[in-house]
């Protein structure tokens, strides 16, 4: 897709789809006791969507950005090339770094279309 083409709209659904709280628990699950995990996710599921860009949200999570070649987010490249949305992303302050805690591969996908694109996601 052309970068002049490229809009939030275009690329992000507005919701989460509710696959992502289960994986976002999972996830979280290996950071956090089950109770914890499951008390973010509740606060992420509650959570206003709000918009960051992808440069933001990548350095603040101090992860590396997966290769354009890695087989998910070549995934979800093809998947904004054949005009389906994305799913935002799911995020949780933690103590010095932001923690993906669902839309890793995405966030890296939404990166290599444009780094200052704004990314629908829910922080708490």
């Amino acid at each position: 897709m052309k970068k002049n083409l490229l809009s939030k709209d275009r690329i992000w659904l507005k919701d989460p789809e509710p696959h992502d709280f289960p994986a976002a628990q999972d996830y979280l699950e290996l950071l956090f006791e089950p109770e914890q995990a499951l008390k973010l996710v509740e606060k992420l599921k509650k959570a206003t969507t709000i918009n960051k860009k992808s440069k933001d949200i990548l350095r603040a999570s101090k992860l590396a950005l997966l290769p354009e070649t890695n087989i998910h987010v070549k995934e979800n490249l093809k998947k904004v090339e054949k005009n389906k949305k994305l799913s935002p992303i799911l995020l949780v302050r933690g103590q010095n770094e932001l923690i993906i805690a669902d839309g890793y591969h995405r966030l890296c996908c939404s990166y290599y279309l444009t780094e200052d694109l704004e990314v629908p996601c829910r922080l708490v």
